[in-house]
């Protein structure tokens, strides 16, 4: 039997239940409106994996969904250790959810390690499922247990099942003939198998995953297709998982239309195409395989048959001079990288900004300094982009705010470089690049138009009455400059770094000159149009607003959002604004900060985008920070926001 309960917003971290029932001879069935599960294991274990499926079937169902995947940098860490814990959380609900979720309701321990590195993060009442099989003496003393958790008491607290993940999985693959070690490999199908019951999550997609990823090796696909029924089967008769449960699809959650799971890097990518068809010009991209940027990479490899060219070059600044060389040869040019590509490519950056040609550089940011935290997340890449060149070379700045809006974010980049020929940074991190959500794919039509017009005839009449080509003849409106493919007749020019005349182009070391360029070229940037900066705050009609004003940028919308939804839930004013472009800021920014008694800007760096508001509009912003390679959690950012408020 089933029982329902009301959908509230995210304002708790815990599953809501509703009543429990019995009926003679069947297991109980739960109704909840959102559960938080993570998968943890050795980073060999496939949690990833693992967690991706479930998300997929998830997602499929027609729950709102928010993953956030966590792995060691190293290929392969040491199994068994704290370091080398790989996990996979991932949020799922029958209503609109913004975050992964600050606590796990259930978590999927492989070994003592990966519970743990994750036992700290659970509410108690969590449901805790054990390999059992793996809590050797051994393994519990690699990780400074004196004696096992699961028969000293410590874990009472909690709903435990140590299950015999490996013992079973050996036992369900025996007709295989398939060695001890090879069988145990899926055992973490048959934990997808066992939580793929409890949850009623559909299996006819990983069973046509599993087929798919193991056509050359139908045996293994067999196997591992054996081990995920065997987890289904095992929690549908055995004692031990007396309840499962129901999330139903999260049907007012999404407008009408077709949807799909997609991840930060796969929308960006996608972006990317759409961009190209748009604008008729073919797509080129130039880059350096690095930790989180990769995907982009591999996957617009994939799409050669929309004209997409990608060249893996042997360093970052290869990848950077093919893309500008594509710019100019007239491609919609792209590099991406994260922070310590941009630092190696910053010379060419500047290059571009005095070429003015239109290039996308994508820095997917991460942890740093230097090579950091090359699989966490962080923000601290601003003021890199906004002055990591030498000279005035200003380049505008766009962020995406979620996974799913990093599709948007590409075209508004793309709009950016083409219509005032200037390089654009589109800054997004690991926490969009790596996280998914569902995605509702637009009709082409809803897309700009974002096609360009080469030069293809002289434009200027000199005063002997001849015409001529000036590369540097500039839009009245955009400031941007003519773009002459090479080869063009009659429109041979000069390019290069040494600065430029106006209007000609010739190589000019004249003070005037080069002061009107430097100036012209800002002036380009401060013109770009982008949209105003919308606000969240819901008593402003009736002219009951909020004093406290909570600003964003980037990948923090979803738990500033998140945080918000808390603190109005209390009874208590906020209002909300998010940024999408940095460089230029919205024309109506400085008015709406003078609107507010205090303004919050909750940042993954040390307060980089706070420095460039107080910098900019004299407001007193106050700065809510972190950076531990981790996402704002939503509770600990309505804690600080309230902190941040009530301070004097």
């Amino acid at each position: 039997m089933t029982s329902q309960v009301s959908s509230p917003t995210e304002q708790a971290d815990g599953a809501v239940l509703g009543d429990q029932s019995e009926a003679a001879g069947t297991k109980d069935v739960r109704r909840l409106n959102r559960v938080i599960i993570r998968f943890a294991g050795d980073s060999g274990d496939g949690m990833q994996l693992t967690g991706d499926r479930f998300t997929s079937e998830t997602a499929s169902f027609g729950n709102d969904v928010s993953t956030l995947p966590n792995f060691p940098a190293e290929i392969r860490a040491p199994a068994g250790t704290l370091p080398g814990v790989s996990s996979f959380q991932l949020h799922f609900a029958d209503h609109d959810i913004l975050t992964p979720g600050d606590a796990p309701n259930v978590l999927v321990a492989m070994n003592p390690a990966a519970l743990r590195a994750n036992v700290g993060d659970l509410p108690r009442g969590a449901e805790i499922i054990v390999d059992a099989d793996e809590f050797t003496k051994r393994a519990l003393a690699k990780v400074g247990y004196q004696a096992s958790p699961l028969e000293d008491g410590s874990l009472d607290g909690y709903q435990l099942h140590p299950v015999p993940l490996t013992t079973l999985t050996v036992e369900a693959l025996k007709e295989f003939g398939l060695s001890r070690k090879e069988a145990e490999r899926s055992k973490n199908m048959f934990a997808l198998g066992l939580l793929s019951w409890m949850y009623h999550r559909p299996t006819e997609g990983t069973e046509e995953f599993l087929t798919a990823k193991f056509a050359k090796k139908p045996d293994l696909a067999a196997a591992n297709i054996a081990a995920f029924r065997a987890g289904w089967n095992f929690g549908e008769t055995t004692e031990d998982f007396a309840v499962s449960y129901e999330i139903a699809p999260a049907a007012a959650a999404f407008p009408p239309g077709v949807y799909r799971n997609v991840s930060g890097n796969l929308a960006l990518s996608y972006g990317l195409i759409a961009a190209s068809r748009r604008s008729g010009l073919p797509l080129y991209l130039g880059s350096y395989p690095i930790t989180p940027a990769s995907d982009v990479l591999h996957e617009l490899s994939r799409h050669k048959n929309f004209g997409v060219r990608t060249f893996q070059a042997e360093d970052e600044i290869a990848g950077i001079g093919a893309a500008l060389g594509a710019a100019f040869g007239g491609s919609l040019a792209v590099t991406t990288t994260s922070g310590p590509g941009v630092a190696l490519k910053s010379e060419t950056i500047g290059l571009a900004v005095s070429l003015e040609l239109p290039l996308l550089i994508v820095d997917v940011q991460r942890g740093g300094p230097s090579t950091g935290l090359p699989t966490k997340t962080e923000q601290a890449d601003l003021l890199q982009a906004m002055f990591g060149r030498n000279g005035e070379a200003p380049v505008p700045v766009v962020a995406p705010a979620t996974p799913s809006d990093c599709f948007d974010a590409a075209l508004e980049a793309a709009r950016i470089a083409l219509a005032y020929r200037t390089p654009v940074f589109l800054l997004s991190d690991g926490y969009l690049a790596n996280g998914s959500e569902p995605w509702r794919i637009p009709d082409p039509e809803e897309l700009p138009d974002l096609r360009v017009e080469f030069a293809h005839r002289p434009n200027h009449t000199l005063d002997d009455g001849a015409e001529a080509f000036w590369p540097y003849k500039r839009d009245p409106e955009t400031l941007a400059r003519p773009w002459a493919i090479p080869g063009t007749p009659g429109l041979e020019h000069r390019i290069g770094g040494i600065e430029k005349q106006d209007g000609t182009g010739d190589i000019s070391y004249d003070p005037a000159n080069h002061d009107l360029m430097v100036r012209t070229r800002q002036a380009k940037i401060d013109g770009i149009q982008v949209a105003d900066v919308a606000v969240d705050d819901p008593g402003a009609a009736d002219g009951d607003g909020a004093r406290l004003l909570v600003l964003g940028w980037g990948s923090t919308y979803g738990p500033i959002t998140a945080a918000v939804r808390r603190l109005r839930a209390a009874g208590e004013p906020i209002a909300q604004a998010h940024l999408r472009s940095l460089n230029p800021f919205p024309r109506n920014l400085g008015e709406i900060l003078r609107r507010y008694d205090k303004v919050i800007v909750p940042e993954m760096n040390m307060g980089q985008l706070a420095m460039l508001i107080r910098a900019r509009y004299l407001v007193d912003v106050r700065s809510c920070t972190q950076v531990n390679g981790m996402p704002f959690k939503a509770e600990t950012l309505a804690a600080a926001l309230r902190e941040t408020r009530d301070a004097s």
